[in-house]
């Protein structure tokens, strides 16, 4: 979604590109060791897949129907770094929850593994660590910018091991869209009605974010972690379902992101290898 160069090929061959020559994975760390960032994006001919595995250059995927193990031998950018290590997820239970975050059902949304444990060994840097983690998938029929104006997105474990995700959408078309689920480790999901947005503070970058809470005042911004012309990423201390939580808590604005600066940025961040 956010390849410049994937972009720049749909415009120049009438809309459409090969997706398959526009693949990354993207790691960020954030730590007392400093903060890494990889995402290079991979040609088609350093690409390769099959149902349970996925080779993006150094870097693969492999799934062996109990857990997905994510080796990582990578470069941080802008500062060259090296960042290899393995990551390995382990659903306590799959989930087939779907739904649509546009009224036109053209963009889809759904956690696959919203309750998991992670094992992340690093060999560089060097770290260890074990905890609680969430995968999700989302989908288009058509590029973002023609469905979205911006969202706000969040997820916070719950006290007995539940996740609890909110998706507050702005879709171009038609009034805003909230949803919002509680998945259980098992794969069962409960929806409940989101509490009051609040705004928060602005971004370095015053890009606007907002996130509900049930304590009637605005969240707490504990720490922004990822902050862009386009995006950010922040970690919250919120109410939610009658219960404190932290949450990790996503702002996209679209039109940022598909703005002619930011495209001419974004290489910095996402170098190309084809």
């Amino acid at each position: 979604m956010f390849s410049p160069y994937y972009a720049w090929a749909r415009n120049r061959q009438g809309g459409t590109a090969d997706p398959e020559n526009h693949c990354a994975l993207n790691m960020a760390l954030y730590g007392k060791g400093g903060k890494r960032w990889t995402m290079t994006e991979r040609g088609r001919s350093h690409v390769s897949r099959s149902a349970h595995h996925y080779q993006i250059g150094p870097s693969s995927l492999r799934w062996d129907g109990q857990a997905l193990t994510i080796d990582i031998d990578e470069i941080n950018v802008p500062i060259p770094m090296r960042v290899r290590g393995r990551v390995t997820v382990r659903p306590e239970g799959l989930c087939n929850f779907v739904t649509h975050l546009d009224h036109a059902g053209l963009h889809r949304w759904g956690p696959i593994a919203p309750c998991s444990r992670v094992e992340v060994d690093m060999e560089n840097p060097h770290f260890s660590w074990r905890g609680h983690a969430y995968m999700d998938s989302n989908e288009g029929d058509e590029p973002v910018e023609n469905g979205f104006q911006d969202w706000d997105w969040a997820r916070a474990e719950m006290a007995n091991g539940d996740t609890s995700v909110v998706y507050d959408v702005r879709p171009k078309q038609g009034p805003g869209r909230v949803v919002a689920q509680r998945f259980s480790p098992d794969g069962s999901y409960t929806p409940f009605d989101a509490p009051a947005r609040y705004r928060l503070p602005s971004s370095g970058w015053l890009l606007a974010r907002g996130m509900c809470s049930e304590l009637n005042q605005a969240p707490e911004v504990i720490s922004t972690l990822e902050d862009t012309p386009f995006y950010v990423r922040s970690l919250l201390r919120t109410q939610l379902l009658g219960e404190n939580v932290t949450a990790v808590h996503e702002s996209l604005d679209i039109p940022r992101l598909v703005s002619l600066p930011v495209q001419f940025m974004l290489p910095w961040r996402m170098p190309r290898r084809a």
